[in-house]
């Protein structure tokens, strides 16, 4: 009754949150889910009960699980200690008075008679169970809630959960149909007032609870922020004026709250909406001298703050914030004629956070140690440049003079502090941005590629002069100098390169950035190979390398050569390149050693690529110049594994790559060679792509010591190889399976066209492969199932393609609908569920016959659900005729399963 009662419950419940039906049902099982819980819970209560009760009986405390105490019984009276002796109660009429008894004289003291002593016997002691723990709080919890729901008057309860529910949803219809329906400027001043009423709060709990406090000032301030907005932007309640306004004094109190109480979320909070308000309050027709002056005293009070707090996160907000908005502002409404209004904010903001590292670094040397904000000292100059070249309009000669004014500016500063010996860092750190932006005023003037060599060169030599001097600062100057030379060499890039080849600027200047990267990376390798950090940077540093060679390179290519050979000199460049890399890698360790075998690697497999992108003229990569890249990149490969020797995982990527390469190539040849001829189907084409991969297939199945060389590699290395060949002849297959399979020129013959030969050559490869002895077991064990799922797959195929072209039956959606191929397909699966029935039957194997009784099966209800529509015509009562014949001939040849193998009976005694 109880499941009855709650499940009702649940169903009222979920109808009245939710007025569909899977609301109902889902609430009417939890309803009964509930009842459950309550019923296992009292069941556990009486077992717990029981369990007491059995305790006791053991005389064991249910606390301690220790017996009682046995209160021994007084010793008798002297003279009575034997029942015989014992005096018989004195009846109550014949009571003596005490002076009588005081006259009777005491009876004679008897010895007591001698009793042997009873040995003690060992009584067994009932094993206490453990103790359950006390319940938790939760526990408890649970515990009231389902005796609540469960206990007293149930139906009254009940009752006010379904009015609860009734009056949540009458709330519900009466907020739909606004029957609460306030003005706007109302709820807007309401939700302000709650804000400032919040604040009040949390500024008077500021000592008591800080943590409290500072969070609801936070959402104080950030409720009433959002509110400005929404009035002004959302229901055009305050002018932009008057809202701007507010929001200034809230940012103003916000940092003047968190400087108060030394609060860095307060001063973030205060600072992000400083910079959100002019976005917020924008109408888009505001002036940007306005906009750039409110923001200069936002960084003025940044500065004030770095006076007194060394908040390094406030510091780099305001420095992406300001120079965030002034990028946007200045790609999409800067003009020229603004120049003059523009630059005295951006070299102000420039000293602004020129000064501020220095604050932070004298604010954070008091807490603790020296900390240089790497970020400001070198962000700075490099966006505040960036920015100035965007107003000057990347004039050489303007871009110069504003680098030789950096340059003092620095110069300057570092010889202001250069007798602070706390400062240092910081001195080293401006005397180096003093040289780096006079080095930049002289190629400013010059084209940039020209540029873009000079830094990777210049970024070598720091590089090296900072591994010689052991200074940290010079090498990564090093390698920030040449990833300015790259920008840099992408800035002066034009689209066409000049003539001649390789000799013009363009190259030269990406050729001399390779350079330095190379420089650079053995540098890294050979000083700090001791160091994980180190080896990190030689990595990507190689990495830097490949690219600045590998991608130039090929755009010059490209450019010079028509496109046949194009193809031809990018394939040789990637081979020798392989080669290359693969002789770089015998001398270099740890780290920069792997990423280079990992380059030969995938270089190996590009050059695939190249060669498989030859087919979309197409072009033949076995003639002409084609022909002697294909044989530079074989040779090239062939010397890249034999470099390869001793690491064998790599070995054996690089080498299935090279192996790969040889079908593929091959495979493309072929295509490319029938490109011509139109008159043949792409059937044929299919097949030239499919010998190639089975012809490498049978060789490594055949001779896999051929495969081997010349790593004279594992047998893991031919694992790998059949197993991605097994994987693309698979999916081959797979797709093949819906190929339409015209055998133009020819006619169609079925099992004797290319698709079908294909097929079956792919089935007879996967067969052999199953069976060879170097398969694992566990492979070995998965045959049955996946060979006659193919077989059973190819059997459906063939059989529609038959009807199609030999029933003129349409390759499409209308084949399903054929009667002619529903029939074929039932006699088709039929015969083979009989013979695999039989031939289980009679060879005593129930796999075999487990597959043919299940094709059977799935036969019959294809002919109760499909082809019971088509027996209004011949084709679909063959089908049932021919499925009745057939399950006849499997009664009468094999009417039983298979008999499981038996142990074999031991003989009977001979006596």
């Amino acid at each position: 009754m109880m499941y009855v009662i709650w499940g009702l419950v649940g169903a009222v419940l979920g109808f009245a949150l939710q007025q569909e039906f899977f609301a109902t049902v889902f609430g009417a099982m939890l309803g009964i889910g509930w009842a459950r819980m309550s019923g296992l819970r009292r069941d556990i209560n009486l077992a717990r009960k029981e369990l007491a009760e059995a305790r006791q009986a053991f005389g064991t405390s249910p606390r301690t699980g220790e017996a009682p105490p046995v209160v021994a019984p007084p010793p008798p009276v002297a003279g009575y200690g034997s029942p015989d002796l014992a005096m018989p109660p004195m009846p109550a009429a014949a009571a003596t008075p005490a002076s009588a008894m005081d006259a009777v004289p005491p009876p004679p003291v008897l010895p007591a008679p001698s009793v042997p002593p009873t040995p003690p016997r060992d009584i067994p002691v009932p094993v206490q169970p453990p103790v359950p723990p006390r319940p938790t709080w939760v526990d408890a919890l649970a515990h009231r809630v389902r005796s609540w729901f469960t206990e007293g008057n149930v139906p009254v309860k009940i009752g006010m959960l379904v009015l609860f529910a009734g009056v949540a949803a009458l709330l519900k219809y009466a907020s739909d149909a606004g029957m609460f329906h306030l003005p706007v400027a109302v709820r807007v001043a309401l939700v302000a007032l709650a804000a400032i009423v919040a604040l009040a709060f949390g500024w008077r709990q500021r000592f008591k609870r800080r943590v409290f406090a500072l969070s609801l000032q936070g959402g104080a301030i950030g409720v009433l922020t959002i509110d400005v907005f929404a009035a002004f932007r959302l229901y055009e309640l305050l002018p932009p004026t008057a809202a701007f306004g507010m929001l200034v004094v809230l940012v103003a109190g916000a940092g003047m709250l968190a400087v108060l109480q030394d609060s860095l979320a307060l001063a973030v909070l205060g600072l992000v909406a400083g910079f959100a308000a002019p976005i917020l309050t924008s109408t888009g027709h505001g002036s940007h001298v306005a906009l750039f002056t409110y923001y200069a005293l936002l960084n003025l009070a940044v500065l004030a703050i770095a006076w007194k707090r060394a908040w390094r996160v406030l510091n780099l907000l305001g420095f992406v914030a300001t120079f965030g908005v002034g990028a946007a502002w200045g790609v999409l409404q800067y003009k020229p004629e603004q120049f003059a209004s523009t630059e005295p904010f951006l070299l102000l903001n420039f000293f602004f956070y020129l000064v501020i590292p220095w604050l932070y670094l004298r604010r954070a040397a008091q807490t603790r140690e020296r900390v240089l904000d790497a970020c400001l000292l070198f962000g700075n100059p490099l966006v505040s440049l960036l920015l100035q070249g965007a107003l000057l309009r990347w004039q050489g000669k303007a871009m110069a003079v504003s680098a030789l004014v950096a340059a003092v500016v620095y110069l300057v500063v570092a010889y202001s502090v250069r007798k602070q010996r706390d400062l240092g860092i910081l001195r080293d750190a401006w005397a180096v941005l003093a040289i780096g932006f006079a080095t930049l005023a002289v190629p400013l003037a010059l084209s940039a590629s020209v540029t873009a060599g000079i830094f990777a060169v210049e970024g070598a030599g720091l590089v090296w002069l900072g591994w010689r001097q052991q200074r940290w600062f010079a090498r990564w100057s090093g390698l920030g100098l040449q990833g300015l030379a790259a920008i840099a060499w992408a800035a002066g890039h034009v689209s066409s390169w000049q003539a001649p080849a390789v000799a013009n600027r363009n190259y030269l200047g990406a050729l001399l950035i390779a350079v330095g990267g190379a420089a650079s990376t053995w540098l890294y390798h050979r000083y700090g190979s001791d160091k994980s950090r180190s080896r990190a940077v030689a990595v990507v540093l190689f990495g830097w390398t490949m690219v600045w060679w590998l991608l130039p390179t090929t755009v010059e290519i490209a450019n010079h050569l028509t496109d046949v050979h194009a193809a031809a000199g990018i394939l040789a460049l990637v081979g020798i390149t392989t080669w290359a890399v693969a002789e770089l890698q015998r001398g270099a360790m740890h780290a920069l050693g792997i990423a280079m075998r990992l380059v030969v690697a995938g270089l190996t497999w590009l050059s695939m690529l190249v060669i498989v992108l030859c087919l979309v003229p197409p072009w033949q990569v076995l003639g002409g110049w084609l022909l002697l890249a294909v044989v530079v990149t074989f040779a090239g490969g062939w010397r890249a594994m034999a470099c390869l020797q001793g690491h064998a995982r790599l070995a054996a990527t690089t080498q299935l790559g090279w192996w790969w390469r040889v079908p593929v190539t091959i495979a493309c040849a072929l295509v490319a060679a029938a490109d011509g001829w139109h008159w043949l189907d792409d059937s044929w084409r299919l097949a030239m792509v499919v010998a190639p991969a089975l012809a490498l297939w049978f060789i490594t199945l055949r001779h896999p010591a051929w495969v081997r060389r010349p790593l004279q590699a594992e047998d893991s290395a031919v694992d790998l190889l059949l197993h991605t060949l097994f994987v693309v002849l698979g999916v081959i297959f797979t797709c093949t399976l819906f190929a339409e399979g015209s055998a133009a020129p020819l006619r169609f013959v079925p099992l004797v066209n290319p698709v079908e030969i294909s097929m079956l050559a792919i089935l007879a490869a996967a067969f052999g492969w199953f069976a060879a002895p170097q398969v694992a077991s566990s492979i070995r064990r998965l045959r049955p199932l996946l060979m006659g799922v193919a077989f059973m797959a190819f059997a459906t195929s063939a059989t529609l393609r038959g009807v199609h072209h030999l029933g003129n039956v349409p390759w499409d959606g209308s084949l399903a609908e054929s009667s002619v191929a529903q029939m074929s397909l039932t006699v088709t699966w039929s015969l083979l569920g009989v013979l695999a029935w039989i031939a289980g039957s009679r060879r005593g194997q129930r796999g075999l016959w487990l597959a043919g009784a299940v094709t059977m099966g799935v036969v019959l209800a294809k002919l109760l659900l499909v082809d019971r529509s088509h027996l209004g015509n011949l084709f679909g009562i063959a089908s049932f005729i021919a499925y009745g014949l057939l399950c006849t001939a499997i009664g009468y040849f094999a009417p039983a399963p298979p008999r499981r193998a038996t142990a074999t009976p031991e003989p009977a005694d001979a006596s």
